[in-house]
């Protein structure tokens, strides 16, 4: 009966790290070797089968780095089946839900209550959670400006009551169901919004996104629409209106590290090379911010990152493996020891800066010049691969390499490996690995690194599905211990 048990403890765990790495990966898009159908099929099973199996897991997943796309789809699953869930699951679930809805874009958050209001789902905790979370907005006024059919559809779902008056809920409410019957707002960006419509001068005081449909309406030239814009726009808003000739006003060192990164391989060779300085002093800084109190701390670092030609990922994901990639190699570097850093690009370049998607994927071949001895004939700590895994260069050699060296070499584990992965394989429902005893785990954004490199651990073996359990406790407790900051408007344009 304990044989028994102890399985069914191990297969609950290989279950909820293959979920873990799917939230992780996965948002339904393209990928290079699948395209969106697949994505969504597999995801769909996925959620359906932990949900079902493993509801207090399934939950947990909200505490973790998961991406926006999967999070909603937990928030939606849960809300959905609240009545397979025990009183006290419910309670815990809405915590979690509440936390989560507080950490998660705006417009992310108002596209989800529209599929809650399609879906049929009004029991009294979802209306709840909804007025708690449209209480917390910092200004509803700018919302009901910027993502206005969203509060509206959320407004009514609710049955949020906009008391007749001059209070601001009541403009709000005047703003969404009785346009035009109020001759001005007091709140200034309703009011911008109704002067819009007929005075050119009040378009760039309302948000970017908005603005935009106002100038073409009232015939605004492009340029000088974007110049009195600019105070309003978001970074990564001028980064998408400037062509690259351009440059324009934007800290680039404040930028999160992946999304820097996608920045920097947007650009042309030649773009790159006269701006070498800038960029590489930008990543360096962001990846120093990412690393936190982890800088200088994981020992001798070699690290194997993928710049073939799948690296370049498909029209909806464009170079978003390779940007990760990029953004992993300037973080490792700051994770290592000063001058303990060695990266091994598998195209063979030596310029970080330069990368592009090209050519096949030799990952044995670079695992293997990865695991030499460094300067001083010191083995290294940590090897770390940032890789797609389909090792085709020859096929299989670096799963073959690893298990032998591991094997053969290193049974005492002096050096530690680990694959991440940031592409999401359908048909294998999980992220592909290179070798059985090499643990992998699913990644999209670089500063997730450290973190992710714990979740991976578990899926070498050596810890047991009580470990995990009580990781996963202690990440809920985080989770909920800490306060939820508020969300600014622009998050999801720049996170």
């Amino acid at each position: 009966m304990r044989t028994s048990e102890n399985s069914a403890d191990l297969v609950a765990a290989e279950d909820v790290l293959l979920f873990a790495n799917a939230a992780i990966t996965a948002t339904g898009q393209r990928e290079f070797r699948s395209g969106a159908l697949d994505q969504q099929l597999s995801l769909d099973f996925l959620h359906t089968y932990v949900r079902v199996n493993y509801r207090r897991l399934y939950a947990a997943s909200l505490a973790l780095d998961i991406n926006d796309h999967n999070a909603a789809r937990i928030v939606l699953g849960l809300l959905a089946t609240a009545g397979e869930a025990s009183a006290e699951e419910r309670r815990t679930e809405g915590r979690l839900i509440a936390a989560r809805l507080a950490r998660l874009p705006p417009q992310r958050v108002y596209r989800l209550f529209g599929e809650v209001r399609r879906a049929g789902i009004n029991n009294r905790r979802t209306r709840a959670i909804m007025r708690d979370w449209l209480a917390a907005r910092p200004d509803l006024g700018h919302d009901a400006v910027k993502y206005r059919s969203g509060v509206k559809t959320a407004a009514r779902h609710v049955h949020l009551r906009c008391p007749q008056g001059a209070e601001p809920l009541a403009e709000v409410g005047a703003f969404l169901f009785r346009p035009g019957k109020l001759p001005r707002y007091e709140h200034p960006l309703l009011d911008a919004w109704r002067r819009a419509h007929y005075e050119q001068g009040a378009v760039a005081e309302l948000p970017f996104t908005v603005a935009e449909g106002f100038a073409a309406r009232h015939g605004m030239k492009r340029e000088v629409f974007l110049k009195r814009a600019a105070p309003r726009m978001t970074r990564l808003e001028r980064l998408r209106t400037h062509s690259v000739a351009q440059r324009p006003d934007v800290d680039l060192a404040a930028m999160p590290l992946t999304r820097l990164a996608l920045y920097v391989l947007a650009l042309p060779f030649e773009q790159r090379a006269a701006r070498r300085t800038e960029l590489t002093g930008a990543l360096r800084t962001a990846a120093r911010r990412a690393a936190g109190k982890h800088a200088g701390s994981w020992g001798r670092v070699h690290a194997v990152l993928d710049d073939s030609f799948s690296s370049s990922g498909s029209g909806q994901k464009r170079r978003r493996p390779l940007a990760v990639a990029l953004a992993c190699h300037h973080l490792l570097e700051v994770l290592a020891a000063p001058g303990a850093y060695r990266g091994l690009w598998t195209s063979g370049r030596g310029d970080a800066l330069l990368v592009r998607p090209w050519g096949p994927t030799p990952l044995g071949m670079r695992v293997l010049d990865a695991l030499e001895p460094g300067p001083g004939g010191a083995e290294p700590d940590r090897l770390v691969i940032v890789s797609d895994g389909w090792d085709n260069a020859p096929a299989g050699l670096a799963g073959e390499v690893l298990r032998v060296w591991r094997a053969r070499l290193d049974p005492g584990r002096r050096t530690a490996v680990v694959h991440v992965n940031p592409v999401y394989d359908a048909d294998g429902f999980d992220v592909r690995r290179l070798a059985a005893g090499v643990p992998t785990a699913g990644i999209r954004d670089a500063e997730d690194l450290p973190a992710l490199v714990e979740i991976a651990r578990f899926a070498e073996g050596r810890t047991g599905a009580a470990e995990l359990r009580a990781y996963l406790d202690r990440r809920v407790a985080l989770f909920l211990g800490e306060k939820a900051t508020e969300n600014e408007t622009e998050k999801g344009a720049v996170a």
